[in-house]
Protein backbone atom coordinates (compact mmCIF):
# COMPACT_ATOMS: atom_id res chain seq x y z
CA UNK A 1 0.00 0.00 0.00
CA UNK A 2 1.77 3.37 -0.89
CA UNK A 3 0.93 6.43 1.14
CA UNK A 4 -1.46 8.85 -0.52
CA UNK A 5 0.26 12.34 -1.49
CA UNK A 6 -0.35 15.15 0.67
CA UNK A 7 -3.09 17.62 -0.27
CA UNK A 8 -0.67 20.66 -0.71
CA UNK A 9 3.12 20.68 -2.09
CA UNK A 10 5.26 20.67 1.31
CA UNK A 11 8.59 22.75 1.21
CA UNK A 12 10.44 20.18 0.05
CA UNK A 13 8.28 18.45 -2.67
CA UNK A 14 8.97 18.98 -6.53
CA UNK A 15 6.21 20.69 -7.42
CA UNK A 16 6.47 24.01 -5.27
CA UNK A 17 8.49 26.20 -7.10
CA UNK A 18 10.51 28.48 -5.21
CA UNK A 19 10.20 32.04 -5.78
CA UNK A 20 12.71 33.75 -7.97
CA UNK A 21 15.20 36.50 -7.09
CA UNK A 22 13.56 39.32 -9.36
CA UNK A 23 10.00 38.22 -7.96
CA UNK A 24 11.33 38.74 -4.23
CA UNK A 25 13.12 42.06 -5.27
CA UNK A 26 10.14 43.26 -6.78
CA UNK A 27 7.71 42.30 -4.13
CA UNK A 28 10.43 44.12 -1.26
CA UNK A 29 10.46 47.18 -3.39
CA UNK A 30 6.80 46.84 -3.37
CA UNK A 31 5.94 46.94 0.52
CA UNK A 32 6.36 50.55 0.65
CA UNK A 33 4.00 51.63 -1.54
CA UNK A 34 1.34 48.73 -0.51
CA UNK A 35 1.73 50.75 3.14
CA UNK A 36 1.51 53.84 1.32
CA UNK A 37 -1.36 53.51 -0.55
CA UNK A 38 -3.81 51.28 2.07
CA UNK A 39 -6.60 53.41 3.01
CA UNK A 40 -6.19 55.50 0.03
CA UNK A 41 -8.64 56.83 -2.56
CA UNK A 42 -7.91 56.05 -6.62
CA UNK A 43 -10.29 56.83 -9.08
CA UNK A 44 -10.01 54.28 -12.05
CA UNK A 45 -11.08 55.16 -15.54
CA UNK A 46 -11.16 53.08 -18.71
CA UNK A 47 -12.63 53.36 -21.54
CA UNK A 48 -15.54 50.98 -23.66
CA UNK A 49 -12.83 49.42 -25.58
CA UNK A 50 -10.75 48.14 -22.37
CA UNK A 51 -13.94 45.47 -22.34
CA UNK A 52 -13.33 44.61 -25.80
CA UNK A 53 -10.04 43.16 -25.31
CA UNK A 54 -8.97 39.52 -24.76
CA UNK A 55 -6.62 41.04 -21.47
CA UNK A 56 -9.39 42.41 -19.66
CA UNK A 57 -10.22 40.36 -17.21
CA UNK A 58 -6.69 40.09 -16.17
CA UNK A 59 -7.33 43.87 -15.44
CA UNK A 60 -10.52 43.54 -13.44
CA UNK A 61 -8.53 40.80 -11.65
CA UNK A 62 -5.96 43.63 -11.30
CA UNK A 63 -8.21 46.26 -9.69
CA UNK A 64 -9.73 43.17 -7.41
CA UNK A 65 -6.09 42.91 -6.05
CA UNK A 66 -5.86 46.91 -5.02
CA UNK A 67 -9.09 46.32 -3.19
CA UNK A 68 -7.65 43.91 -1.24
CA UNK A 69 -4.77 45.34 -0.74
CA UNK A 70 -6.93 48.28 1.47
CA UNK A 71 -7.20 50.65 -1.40
CA UNK A 72 -10.57 52.32 -1.61
CA UNK A 73 -10.77 52.19 -5.57
CA UNK A 74 -13.80 53.77 -7.28
CA UNK A 75 -14.11 52.36 -10.81
CA UNK A 76 -15.26 54.36 -13.69
CA UNK A 77 -15.75 53.02 -17.42
CA UNK A 78 -16.98 54.25 -20.72
CA UNK A 79 -19.19 52.77 -23.28
CA UNK A 80 -18.44 54.28 -26.67
CA UNK A 81 -18.02 50.85 -28.73
CA UNK A 82 -20.59 49.37 -26.57
CA UNK A 83 -23.69 51.68 -27.78
CA UNK A 84 -21.91 52.03 -31.32
CA UNK A 85 -23.09 47.96 -31.52
CA UNK A 86 -26.36 48.78 -30.19
CA UNK A 87 -27.08 51.46 -32.50
CA UNK A 88 -26.02 49.37 -34.98
CA UNK A 89 -28.29 46.43 -34.14
CA UNK A 90 -31.12 48.93 -34.68
CA UNK A 91 -30.19 50.67 -37.41
CA UNK A 92 -29.56 53.80 -36.19
CA UNK A 93 -26.43 56.38 -37.23
CA UNK A 94 -24.54 58.24 -34.52
CA UNK A 95 -24.30 61.10 -34.78
CA UNK A 96 -21.53 63.32 -32.95
CA UNK A 97 -20.33 67.11 -32.57
CA UNK A 98 -17.62 69.28 -30.85
CA UNK A 99 -16.76 65.53 -29.72
CA UNK A 100 -19.99 64.74 -28.16
CA UNK A 101 -22.11 62.28 -28.81
CA UNK A 102 -25.73 64.01 -29.88
CA UNK A 103 -28.30 61.33 -28.01
CA UNK A 104 -31.81 61.47 -28.85
CA UNK A 105 -34.01 59.40 -27.92
CA UNK A 106 -33.21 56.12 -29.62
CA UNK A 107 -29.69 56.95 -29.37
CA UNK A 108 -30.81 56.87 -25.72
CA UNK A 109 -32.24 53.82 -25.10
CA UNK A 110 -29.20 52.65 -27.15
CA UNK A 111 -27.04 53.97 -24.32
CA UNK A 112 -29.18 52.75 -21.35
CA UNK A 113 -28.80 48.86 -23.03
CA UNK A 114 -24.88 48.88 -23.39
CA UNK A 115 -24.10 50.91 -20.12
CA UNK A 116 -26.35 48.47 -18.63
CA UNK A 117 -24.83 45.65 -20.12
CA UNK A 118 -21.53 46.66 -19.55
CA UNK A 119 -21.87 47.35 -15.60
CA UNK A 120 -22.97 43.51 -15.39
CA UNK A 121 -20.07 42.77 -17.15
CA UNK A 122 -17.40 44.11 -14.79
CA UNK A 123 -19.78 43.10 -11.79
CA UNK A 124 -19.50 39.47 -12.95
CA UNK A 125 -15.65 39.65 -13.27
CA UNK A 126 -14.23 41.47 -10.54
CA UNK A 127 -16.22 38.87 -8.77
CA UNK A 128 -14.95 35.85 -10.31
CA UNK A 129 -11.78 37.39 -9.38
CA UNK A 130 -12.40 36.47 -5.97
CA UNK A 131 -11.13 32.63 -6.99
CA UNK A 132 -7.56 33.95 -8.46
CA UNK A 133 -4.86 33.56 -6.56
CA UNK A 134 -3.97 37.14 -4.27
CA UNK A 135 -7.25 38.17 -4.40
CA UNK A 136 -7.72 37.62 -0.58
CA UNK A 137 -10.18 35.99 1.33
CA UNK A 138 -12.61 38.26 2.19
CA UNK A 139 -15.36 38.64 -0.32
CA UNK A 140 -15.22 41.37 -2.84
CA UNK A 141 -18.46 44.11 -3.07
CA UNK A 142 -19.63 45.64 -6.04
CA UNK A 143 -21.76 48.46 -5.34
CA UNK A 144 -22.72 50.86 -8.27
CA UNK A 145 -25.90 53.35 -7.93
CA UNK A 146 -27.21 57.16 -9.66
CA UNK A 147 -24.08 58.65 -8.19
CA UNK A 148 -23.99 61.44 -10.60
CA UNK A 149 -26.47 64.09 -10.96
CA UNK A 150 -26.31 65.56 -14.71
CA UNK A 151 -27.96 68.39 -16.58
CA UNK A 152 -28.22 68.63 -20.51
CA UNK A 153 -26.32 70.27 -22.62
CA UNK A 154 -28.66 71.44 -24.72
CA UNK A 155 -28.19 73.67 -27.76
CA UNK A 156 -24.52 74.63 -28.33
CA UNK A 157 -23.46 76.23 -31.57
CA UNK A 158 -27.25 75.59 -33.33
CA UNK A 159 -26.94 71.75 -32.63
CA UNK A 160 -29.37 70.01 -30.07
CA UNK A 161 -27.33 67.75 -28.09
CA UNK A 162 -30.68 66.10 -26.33
CA UNK A 163 -30.09 63.88 -24.13
CA UNK A 164 -26.35 64.30 -23.39
CA UNK A 165 -25.42 66.24 -20.24
CA UNK A 166 -22.78 67.22 -18.27
CA UNK A 167 -22.10 66.22 -14.51
CA UNK A 168 -23.79 68.82 -12.47
CA UNK A 169 -22.62 66.82 -8.83
CA UNK A 170 -21.43 63.63 -7.32
CA UNK A 171 -23.16 62.33 -4.17
CA UNK A 172 -20.13 61.93 -2.09
CA UNK A 173 -22.43 60.61 1.15
CA UNK A 174 -23.25 57.66 -0.67
CA UNK A 175 -19.41 56.79 -2.54
CA UNK A 176 -17.87 57.63 0.64
CA UNK A 177 -20.31 54.81 2.41
CA UNK A 178 -19.83 51.97 -0.38
CA UNK A 179 -15.57 53.15 0.24
CA UNK A 180 -16.02 52.70 4.15
CA UNK A 181 -17.75 49.30 3.92
CA UNK A 182 -14.73 48.50 1.75
CA UNK A 183 -16.80 47.85 -1.50
CA UNK A 184 -15.16 48.87 -5.00
CA UNK A 185 -17.93 51.59 -6.09
CA UNK A 186 -18.48 51.43 -9.88
CA UNK A 187 -20.09 54.42 -11.53
CA UNK A 188 -21.20 54.70 -15.38
CA UNK A 189 -21.06 57.32 -17.98
CA UNK A 190 -25.23 58.06 -16.98
CA UNK A 191 -26.16 60.95 -14.49
CA UNK A 192 -29.77 61.86 -13.56
CA UNK A 193 -31.83 65.03 -13.23
CA UNK A 194 -33.88 66.16 -9.92
CA UNK A 195 -36.85 65.66 -12.67
CA UNK A 196 -35.79 61.43 -13.35
CA UNK A 197 -34.45 62.44 -16.71
CA UNK A 198 -31.25 60.10 -17.89
CA UNK A 199 -28.34 61.50 -19.54
CA UNK A 200 -25.53 60.61 -21.11
CA UNK A 201 -22.35 61.54 -19.98
CA UNK A 202 -18.44 61.95 -21.19
CA UNK A 203 -16.61 58.74 -19.09
CA UNK A 204 -14.18 61.04 -18.60
CA UNK A 205 -15.42 64.08 -17.19
CA UNK A 206 -17.41 61.55 -14.95
CA UNK A 207 -14.38 60.36 -13.62
CA UNK A 208 -12.74 63.77 -13.28
CA UNK A 209 -15.64 65.12 -11.79
CA UNK A 210 -15.41 62.02 -9.06
CA UNK A 211 -12.04 62.21 -8.27
CA UNK A 212 -12.50 65.72 -6.98
CA UNK A 213 -14.91 65.70 -5.43
CA UNK A 214 -13.99 63.05 -3.28
CA UNK A 215 -10.67 64.42 -2.80
CA UNK A 216 -8.74 61.50 -4.15
CA UNK A 217 -5.64 60.54 -3.98
CA UNK A 218 -5.23 59.39 -7.48
CA UNK A 219 -6.47 59.77 -10.63
CA UNK A 220 -5.59 56.97 -12.61
CA UNK A 221 -7.02 56.81 -16.98
CA UNK A 222 -6.49 53.16 -18.41
CA UNK A 223 -5.56 55.16 -22.26
CA UNK A 224 -6.25 53.45 -25.23
CA UNK A 225 -3.66 55.42 -27.02
CA UNK A 226 -0.60 54.51 -25.59
CA UNK A 227 1.53 56.76 -23.23
CA UNK A 228 2.71 60.48 -23.50
CA UNK A 229 6.36 60.56 -25.31
CA UNK A 230 8.86 62.27 -25.52
CA UNK A 231 11.21 62.56 -28.69
CA UNK A 232 14.04 62.57 -27.07
CA UNK A 233 14.04 60.69 -23.49
CA UNK A 234 11.02 58.02 -24.15
CA UNK A 235 8.34 58.19 -21.76
CA UNK A 236 7.16 61.52 -20.08
CA UNK A 237 7.34 59.71 -16.66
CA UNK A 238 6.53 63.08 -14.48
CA UNK A 239 5.27 66.06 -15.87
CA UNK A 240 4.13 69.58 -13.68
CA UNK A 241 0.71 71.00 -14.79
CA UNK A 242 2.48 73.92 -16.13
CA UNK A 243 4.89 71.34 -18.24
CA UNK A 244 1.72 69.63 -18.99
CA UNK A 245 0.14 72.49 -20.42
CA UNK A 246 3.00 73.84 -22.22
CA UNK A 247 3.02 70.40 -24.06
CA UNK A 248 -0.84 70.55 -24.67
CA UNK A 249 0.26 73.59 -26.81
CA UNK A 250 2.92 72.27 -28.45
CA UNK A 251 2.11 68.89 -28.94
CA UNK A 252 0.53 69.52 -32.28
CA UNK A 253 0.30 65.00 -33.07
CA UNK A 254 -0.68 64.58 -29.74
CA UNK A 255 -3.60 61.90 -29.71
CA UNK A 256 -7.04 63.16 -29.01
CA UNK A 257 -7.46 60.98 -26.25
CA UNK A 258 -4.01 62.26 -24.43
CA UNK A 259 -4.80 65.38 -25.07
CA UNK A 260 -8.20 64.71 -23.25
CA UNK A 261 -6.53 63.04 -20.05
CA UNK A 262 -3.93 65.91 -20.14
CA UNK A 263 -6.59 68.81 -19.29
CA UNK A 264 -8.74 66.45 -17.07
CA UNK A 265 -5.56 66.22 -15.44
CA UNK A 266 -4.81 69.80 -15.19
CA UNK A 267 -8.72 70.45 -14.14
CA UNK A 268 -7.58 67.65 -11.10
CA UNK A 269 -4.86 68.66 -10.19
CA UNK A 270 -5.77 72.55 -10.28
CA UNK A 271 -9.04 71.53 -7.96
CA UNK A 272 -7.40 69.38 -5.25
CA UNK A 273 -3.89 68.64 -4.68
CA UNK A 274 -3.67 64.76 -6.00
CA UNK A 275 -1.58 62.93 -8.68
CA UNK A 276 -2.80 62.06 -11.88
CA UNK A 277 -1.88 59.16 -13.74
CA UNK A 278 -1.80 57.90 -17.38
CA UNK A 279 -1.08 54.42 -17.85
CA UNK A 280 -1.32 52.37 -21.37
CA UNK A 281 -4.13 50.06 -20.65
CA UNK A 282 -2.44 47.39 -22.82
CA UNK A 283 0.41 46.77 -20.74
CA UNK A 284 -0.10 43.56 -19.19
CA UNK A 285 0.14 44.57 -15.53
CA UNK A 286 0.78 48.28 -16.36
CA UNK A 287 -1.46 49.29 -13.62
CA UNK A 288 0.08 47.63 -10.60
CA UNK A 289 3.77 48.25 -12.11
CA UNK A 290 2.45 51.98 -12.35
CA UNK A 291 1.76 51.80 -8.52
CA UNK A 292 4.03 49.73 -7.11
CA UNK A 293 7.37 50.23 -8.35
CA UNK A 294 9.48 53.24 -8.14
CA UNK A 295 9.87 54.27 -11.68
CA UNK A 296 5.91 53.10 -12.67
CA UNK A 297 5.81 52.22 -16.33
CA UNK A 298 3.65 55.55 -17.47
CA UNK A 299 3.10 59.47 -16.78
CA UNK A 300 2.23 61.22 -13.53
CA UNK A 301 0.78 64.52 -13.40
CA UNK A 302 0.95 66.77 -10.43
CA UNK A 303 0.91 70.33 -9.60
CA UNK A 304 4.86 70.02 -7.91
CA UNK A 305 7.73 68.52 -9.06
CA UNK A 306 7.77 64.63 -8.03
CA UNK A 307 10.84 64.93 -5.89
CA UNK A 308 12.19 67.44 -3.75
CA UNK A 309 15.32 67.45 -1.87
CA UNK A 310 15.09 68.37 1.90
CA UNK A 311 15.82 68.27 5.46
CA UNK A 312 16.28 64.67 6.58
CA UNK A 313 14.20 63.62 9.81
CA UNK A 314 14.13 60.75 12.66
CA UNK A 315 11.39 59.52 10.04
CA UNK A 316 13.73 59.19 7.21
CA UNK A 317 16.55 56.69 9.33
CA UNK A 318 14.97 53.72 7.72
CA UNK A 319 15.23 55.35 4.59
CA UNK A 320 19.08 56.69 4.36
CA UNK A 321 19.74 53.12 6.08
CA UNK A 322 18.48 51.25 3.41
CA UNK A 323 19.98 53.29 0.66
CA UNK A 324 23.66 53.13 2.36
CA UNK A 325 23.53 49.25 3.79
CA UNK A 326 24.25 47.64 0.08
CA UNK A 327 27.11 50.30 -0.37
CA UNK A 328 28.51 49.28 3.13
CA UNK A 329 28.20 46.15 2.36
CA UNK A 330 30.22 46.57 -0.87
CA UNK A 331 32.65 48.52 0.82
CA UNK A 332 31.88 51.64 -0.66
CA UNK A 333 30.92 53.33 2.67
CA UNK A 334 32.18 52.88 5.91
CA UNK A 335 29.32 51.26 8.60
CA UNK A 336 27.56 53.92 10.34
CA UNK A 337 24.69 51.78 12.79
CA UNK A 338 20.90 53.09 12.75
CA UNK A 339 21.95 54.72 16.19
CA UNK A 340 24.74 56.78 14.61
CA UNK A 341 22.37 57.69 11.51
CA UNK A 342 19.78 58.94 14.79
CA UNK A 343 21.98 60.93 16.47
CA UNK A 344 23.58 62.85 13.06
CA UNK A 345 20.34 63.20 11.39
CA UNK A 346 20.82 66.79 11.16
CA UNK A 347 23.37 66.30 8.99
CA UNK A 348 21.69 64.58 6.29
CA UNK A 349 19.58 65.91 3.47
CA UNK A 350 17.19 63.74 1.50
CA UNK A 351 15.92 63.34 -1.76
CA UNK A 352 12.52 62.02 -1.70
CA UNK A 353 9.94 60.87 -4.56
CA UNK A 354 6.41 60.13 -4.01
CA UNK A 355 7.24 59.69 -0.43
CA UNK A 356 10.11 57.77 -0.80
CA UNK A 357 13.70 58.16 0.17
CA UNK A 358 15.86 57.27 -3.10
CA UNK A 359 18.76 59.69 -2.06
CA UNK A 360 20.91 61.15 0.83
CA UNK A 361 24.13 62.92 1.27
CA UNK A 362 25.71 64.87 4.71
CA UNK A 363 27.77 67.42 5.11
CA UNK A 364 30.19 67.41 8.35
CA UNK A 365 32.15 70.70 9.36
CA UNK A 366 35.28 70.45 10.53
CA UNK A 367 37.80 73.14 11.73
CA UNK A 368 40.04 75.18 9.30
CA UNK A 369 36.86 76.30 7.60
CA UNK A 370 36.25 72.86 5.70
CA UNK A 371 33.68 70.52 5.33
CA UNK A 372 33.58 66.41 4.45
CA UNK A 373 30.54 65.71 1.64
CA UNK A 374 29.23 62.14 3.31
CA UNK A 375 27.01 59.23 2.47
CA UNK A 376 26.26 60.39 -0.71
CA UNK A 377 24.22 57.79 -2.29
CA UNK A 378 21.23 57.00 -4.74
CA UNK A 379 19.13 54.09 -5.24
CA UNK A 380 20.22 51.69 -8.27
CA UNK A 381 16.94 52.72 -10.36
CA UNK A 382 17.81 56.57 -10.27
CA UNK A 383 21.40 56.68 -10.84
CA UNK A 384 22.76 58.38 -14.25
CA UNK A 385 20.20 60.96 -14.43
CA UNK A 386 21.85 63.85 -12.91
CA UNK A 387 20.52 63.30 -9.24
CA UNK A 388 23.73 62.94 -7.93
CA UNK A 389 25.13 66.15 -9.04
CA UNK A 390 21.97 67.78 -7.58
CA UNK A 391 22.74 66.45 -3.92
CA UNK A 392 26.77 66.96 -4.32
CA UNK A 393 25.25 70.76 -5.21
CA UNK A 394 23.19 70.86 -2.44
CA UNK A 395 25.89 70.21 0.02
CA UNK A 396 28.43 72.69 -1.38
CA UNK A 397 25.14 75.02 -1.11
CA UNK A 398 24.88 73.94 2.54
CA UNK A 399 29.13 74.69 3.10
CA UNK A 400 28.91 78.10 1.10
CA UNK A 401 25.88 79.08 3.91
CA UNK A 402 27.61 78.19 6.71
CA UNK A 403 30.62 80.34 5.72
CA UNK A 404 32.46 77.11 4.47
CA UNK A 405 34.95 77.88 1.34
CA UNK A 406 36.52 74.07 1.19
CA UNK A 407 34.70 70.52 0.75
CA UNK A 408 36.64 67.19 0.44
CA UNK A 409 35.36 63.46 0.27
CA UNK A 410 36.92 60.72 0.99
CA UNK A 411 36.38 57.94 -1.74
CA UNK A 412 37.78 54.18 -2.60
CA UNK A 413 35.38 53.67 -5.85
CA UNK A 414 34.29 57.44 -7.39
CA UNK A 415 37.49 58.99 -7.85
CA UNK A 416 36.45 59.29 -11.41
CA UNK A 417 33.51 60.62 -11.01
CA UNK A 418 34.24 63.84 -8.28
CA UNK A 419 37.28 64.95 -10.99
CA UNK A 420 35.23 65.44 -12.95
CA UNK A 421 32.95 67.68 -10.89
CA UNK A 422 35.99 69.96 -9.93
CA UNK A 423 37.39 67.88 -7.38
CA UNK A 424 41.47 67.57 -7.24
CA UNK A 425 43.32 64.80 -5.74
CA UNK A 426 44.58 66.19 -2.04
CA UNK A 427 46.62 64.17 1.09
CA UNK A 428 45.52 62.87 4.40
CA UNK A 429 47.65 65.67 5.53
CA UNK A 430 45.48 68.22 3.64
CA UNK A 431 42.41 67.34 5.50
CA UNK A 432 41.43 68.83 8.74
CA UNK A 433 43.48 67.86 12.07
CA UNK A 434 39.84 66.27 13.21
CA UNK A 435 39.62 64.54 10.49
CA UNK A 436 42.60 62.74 10.10
CA UNK A 437 42.70 61.72 13.75
CA UNK A 438 40.16 59.66 12.22
CA UNK A 439 41.30 58.11 8.69
CA UNK A 440 41.10 54.80 7.96
CA UNK A 441 44.55 53.70 7.09
CA UNK A 442 43.00 49.99 6.30
CA UNK A 443 40.69 51.17 3.81
CA UNK A 444 43.04 53.96 2.35
CA UNK A 445 40.57 56.03 0.92
CA UNK A 446 41.67 58.74 -1.72
CA UNK A 447 41.39 62.54 -1.12
CA UNK A 448 39.36 64.88 -2.47
CA UNK A 449 39.34 68.40 -1.94
CA UNK A 450 37.34 71.41 -4.03
CA UNK A 451 37.48 75.24 -3.09
CA UNK A 452 33.94 76.88 -3.43
CA UNK A 453 33.53 80.20 -5.36
CA UNK A 454 30.73 82.70 -3.87
CA UNK A 455 28.71 82.37 -6.63
CA UNK A 456 28.48 78.60 -6.49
Amino acid sequence: MTNAPPPFPGPHTPSRRAPQLGELAWFRDAVPYIAAHRGRTMVIALAGEAALAPEFPALMRDIAKLNALGIRVVLVYGARPQIEARMGERGLTPAYANGLRVTDAQALEAVLDAVGRLRLQIEGLLSRSLGQPGTGNARLRVASGNFVTARPLGVRDGVDFHYTGEVRGIDTAALTALLDREQVALVSPLGYSPTGEVFNLSGEDVATQVAIALDADKLIFLTEAGVLRDPEHGVFDQLTVPAAQELLETGADLPQELANHLRSAIDACHAREMRVHLVDRRDDGGLLTELFTRQGIGTLVSREPLERLRQATLDDVGGIHALLEPLEAEGVLVHRAREHLELEIDRFQVLEADGLIIGTAALYPFESDAAEIACLALHTDYRGSGRGDRLLQAMEGLARDQGIRRVFVLTTRTAQWFQERGYTLGKVDDLPAGRQARYNQARNSRVFTRTLSDEG
